[in-house]
């Protein structure tokens, strides 16, 4: 490994003695040293970029004072330690001048060698001090400004103080910040929301679109003790993260329908048979009182199949917007549409209802929720079991809501796996499940403000699991809910 490079200092002044004495003393402290005579190369050689320059004020033709300023004001010298000396200039106004002008430092004559050598290595600590903190400015700026996520920093005043490319790309399509614009009115312009403020809570997050965009704000404090109350705000595009959970969502969506489909095919073939048998009926009678009661029943059985068929759309259709939902209306048509399905595993489904407000929700959705749950536990009973699904009002958290649970006697989950239940594509049905199912049901409960846990057993004779869905009550029934996070 070869040595390390010795700095190098050069040394200004129109007296030969006077180098030849700094340059011995400095040579022996082991630094490389140059000398000039004159200003004129001083600023010449100034643009090798020596660490320092031992620069004398009294200099023929430029004086010592010009030389510095003209040095520290090229943006390419700038950076080089100057400590200026002087036999002449000694009073206290000459050496504020000397500060002032860009020294950074300053000695008269006579200078012990001593303090010579210690005030030359203590600039040159300083110096490369300076350009440690220099190059980690320009990483952080480079990053800064390189990072895909859009970044905004505001002060405690609520101002914006700088934003990255990625931020102004973002903001920039609909406004135009300047630097001390009030952050707060930025955001709310962007989301089209009057009602936020940054300093509401301490951390915020919420989501938003623009046009086809899904974006996803976060505002955090800047952990430290010099910044007092200065924020950080991050915008993220997340519209290929909410087109895959939308996909996601969509499959599982059409497995769970095509589970059902040999059920729904019986489900309709029943009272299909049955219309066609007395469609058949009433057009060979002769009585008309006859005819018309077959025709009474044949409507019956036709309503039965319009039933059927509404809650199988319910899995496919869905509504723009959150509108208020009856949980157990809801519950109601999914048990029925999940009647063949636990008959022909010898289950029953067992239904406990309660009253309770209404929520706030997307009734397509819930009722994948719900169907994936009840479709679970229905395939996890031992036949000749009971699931029971039970829905009532609670409050939870100072917040009205419906409680849901759904309650088999299975086997109960393994210890080894409860923790990955939630995960996406992890399933224990090996072939025959996606892995999709809880997850999705997961995310379409948080996406309602709500939770979804589990409680599960293995003991012989206690063995079963129990999953709890709670839902918020909607604002008209005393609670809220899709409010920001």
């Amino acid at each position: 490994m070869p040595p390390p490079a010795r700095q190098r200092v050069v040394i200004v002044d129109d007296r030969e003695e006077n180098r030849y004495v700094l340059r011995r003393s400095l040579e022996a402290a082991g630094f490389a040293c140059d000398q000039v005579s004159s200003g004129a190369e001083a600023i010449a050689i100034a643009q090798t970029l020596p660490d320092l320059m031992i620069l004398d004020v009294h200099l023929p033709g430029i004086s010592g004072f010009e030389v510095c300023q003209r040095i520290k004001r090229d943006p390419q010298t700038a950076s080089i330690s100057i400590l200026q000396i002087s036999a002449s200039f000694v009073s206290r106004e000459d050496r504020v001048r000397a500060l002032e002008g860009g020294a950074d430092g300053y000695l008269t004559h006579p200078i012990d060698r001593l303090v010579l050598v210690a005030t030359v290595r203590s600039l040159l600590r300083l110096r490369h001090a300076e350009s440690i903190a220099r190059k980690s400015a320009e990483h952080w700026e480079a990053t800064f400004d390189a990072l895909a996520q859009g970044l905004a920093l505001v002060d405690a005043d609520d101002r914006l103080v700088r934003w990255n490319d990625a931020f102004a790309q973002i903001v920039e399509a609909r406004l135009s910040p300047h630097v001390g614009d009030s952050a707060t009115s930025l955001i709310e312009r962007l989301m089209g929301d009057p009602s936020f403020a940054l300093n509401r809570h301490p951390q915020q997050s919420a989501e938003f679109s623009i046009g086809r965009r899904s974006l996803q704000l976060s505002v955090n404090p800047i952990a430290s003790r010099s910044s007092g109350e200065d924020k950080i705000i991050i915008l993220t595009d997340i519209t290929d993260r909410k087109l895959a959970e939308y996909a996601l969502r969509t499959a599982d969506k059409l497995a769970a329908t095509g589970r059902l489909a040999n059920a729904i095919a019986h489900e309709i073939n029943n009272p299909l048979e049955a219309l066609t048998n007395l469609i058949y009926l009433a057009n060979r009678s002769t009585s008309l009182s006859d005819a018309q009661s077959l025709l009474s029943r044949a409507d019956t059985e036709l309503a039965r199949i319009t039933r059927i068929t509404k809650q199988s759309l319910a899995f496919h259709r869905d509504s723009q917007a959150p509108v208020p939902v009856d949980v157990g209306d809801t519950l109601t048509d999914i048990i029925e549409l999940f009647q063949t399905a636990a008959a022909i595993h010898k289950v029953r489904l067992v239904y406990n209802r309660a009253p309770a407000p209404a929520v706030s929700a997307y009734p397509g959705q819930l009722s994948q929720v719900f169907g994936n749950l009840i479709r679970n536990a229905i395939e996890a009973a031992p036949p000749e079991s009971a699931v029971v699904v039970r829905v009532r009002s609670i409050r939870r958290k100072h917040r009205a809501g419906v409680c849901v649970t759904i309650h088999d006697r299975g086997r109960g989950i393994s210890s080894d796996i409860r923790k990955n239940i939630f995960d996406p594509f992890f399933t224990t049905k090996e072939l025959k499940g996606s892995g999709l199912g809880l997850w999705v049901s997961r995310s379409l409960i948080l996406k309602h403000e709500g939770t979804i846990s589990f409680r599960t057993s293995e003991r012989a004779g206690k063995s079963g699991t129990l999953f709890e869905v709670f839902l918020p009550a909607c604002a008209t029934s005393g609670g809220s809910a899709f409010r920001r996070n």
